[in-house]
């Protein structure tokens, strides 16, 4: 069976969790590869609703096995509170979860030292407030970074812990961030007492199961918008979002993928600042806002909506090289007369096909519209795509002609069971 990447097309919270955990049923393991708990991925089971910000989507699965690659920076009070939220649920963990030994662990201080980076540089992301950049940022340092086998080798976390305290002491002096030491060090013997039965050679684990015809999924956070080398850069989050990441995030070959998953909305969201061509109107931003529910699983924070723009998503379709593509929550726009479709930018005149590396150009965007006829008919029973209303296949028919890319699911509802498979062979 084919091994698939799942990651997002557009800007974040395009429902990769749900996408994943309805593929997961078939696979034997789903490898997260890289973010942190900035990452939340919503999976709703009947009247059942699962947030998770680290635990792979295939969780819910008892036969499937589930990896913490080390691309992921990890937050241990977020991982253990929810492995306890699912054991309430009567959902074991046990030996079905694997940490890589390579990732490295989010701690106090770099939640202080993100509001610090803020406060200097001026310049408001938008971040999650949970100590992503930092952590990445130690990791590139390398004098910074601890990793989990550190954790394990509790003298050796001392001595990183305490150059860590020396080296950022100004700068939590300055933002007011007081860290308890002792009480840090008694937390985190703890932790890593809870932490080693799950942690295993992760690359030797996915490159044994890819030998013996094991299926893999591989899970991304975030989305492509906001990978850190081709997003919407400097709004974007700290690590590489694309399909790169899955070799250095998990330590597999590029032969170890057949497919790449896309996962787009049938519209557009983002959270916080930066350039959005296709921003709705604000009555109309906050209708979609309310239908579909567009809050932030991990912030709360409201999303911002627009029609979908397939400049971006074309874009992202090249950067990944998507085999086939999902699109999500399409029946938020069930009740509309008619949708628009970004095929383009308008730029002092002319006409921009592409989509512009330069921040400062993407801001001087106007978005080129193709006007498609609603269906305004509920599709939030159909389970078939022959049942969907002509004007909603159209609307489909459209997105894959623009892209090149074939349509592979569709989902018309938050629940597992409203997924609807297009094309089997894709999956």
């Amino acid at each position: 069976m084919a091994n698939t990447v799942i990651l997002g097309a557009q800007w974040g919270d395009e429902s990769k969790g749900g996408t994943t955990d309805f593929l997961a049923e078939g696979a034997d393991i789903v490898a997260r590869y890289q973010g942190g708990d900035n990452a939340g991925h919503t999976i709703v089971i009947g009247e059942d609703k699962f947030v998770f910000h680290l635990l792979p989507s295939g969780v819910l699965h008892p036969n499937t096995v589930n990896v913490i690659g080390n691309g992921v920076v990890i937050n241990l009070e977020t991982l253990f509170g929810e492995i306890s939220d699912l054991e309430a649920c009567g959902v074991e963990v046990g030996d079905r979860l694997k940490i890589s030994s390579r990732a490295h662990l989010i701690l106090p201080y770099h939640r202080i030292m993100e509001s610090w980076d803020d406060l200097g540089s001026g310049l408001k992301l938008g971040t999650t407030a949970r100590g992503i950049g930092p952590t990445y940022s130690d990791k590139m340092n390398r004098h910074a970074g601890i990793r989990v086998a550190d954790l394990l080798d509790f003298e050796l976390f001392q001595k990183k812990l305490d150059f860590n305290l020396a080296a950022k002491g100004y700068a939590l002096d300055q933002i007011g961030g007081e860290i308890d030491r002792q009480a840090l060090l008694e937390q985190y013997y703890t932790y890593s007492e809870q932490l080693a039965p799950y942690v295993a050679d992760t690359p030797e684990l996915l490159n044994d199961a890819l030998r013996t015809g094991k299926r893999i999924l591989f899970e991304g956070a975030q989305g492509t918008m906001l990978d850190v080398d081709f997003g919407t850069y400097p709004y974007v989050t700290s690590s590489n979002t694309t399909v790169g990441a899955v070799c250095t995030g998990l330590g597999v070959g590029p032969q170890a993928i057949h497919r790449v998953l896309g996962v787009s909305k049938a519209y557009v969201t983002r959270v916080g600042s930066g350039p959005f061509p296709t921003e709705m109107p604000p009555d109309l931003d906050e209708e979609i806002r309310g239908i579909g529910e567009e809050y932030g699983a991990t912030t709360q924070r409201p999303r911002r909506c627009g029609w979908l723009d397939l400049v971006a998503l074309r874009y992202a379709a090249q950067v990944n090289g998507f085999t086939g593509l999902a699109l999500t929550k399409f029946d938020v726009l069930d009740h509309l007369d008619e949708l628009r479709v970004c095929v383009a930018y308008r730029r002092r005149g002319e006409e921009v096909a592409t989509y512009p590396p330069s921040l400062r150009v993407l801001e001087e965007c106007e978005a080129v519209y193709e006007i498609l006829p609603g269906w305004k008919q509920s599709t939030v029973d159909v389970r078939h795509y022959e049942n969907l209303p002509e004007n909603a296949k159209r609307y489909i028919a459209f997105v894959a002609d623009f892209l090149n890319v074939p349509i592979a699911l569709i989902s018309v509802g938050k629940e597992r069971t409203q997924t609807i498979v297009c094309n089997e062979d894709l999956l």
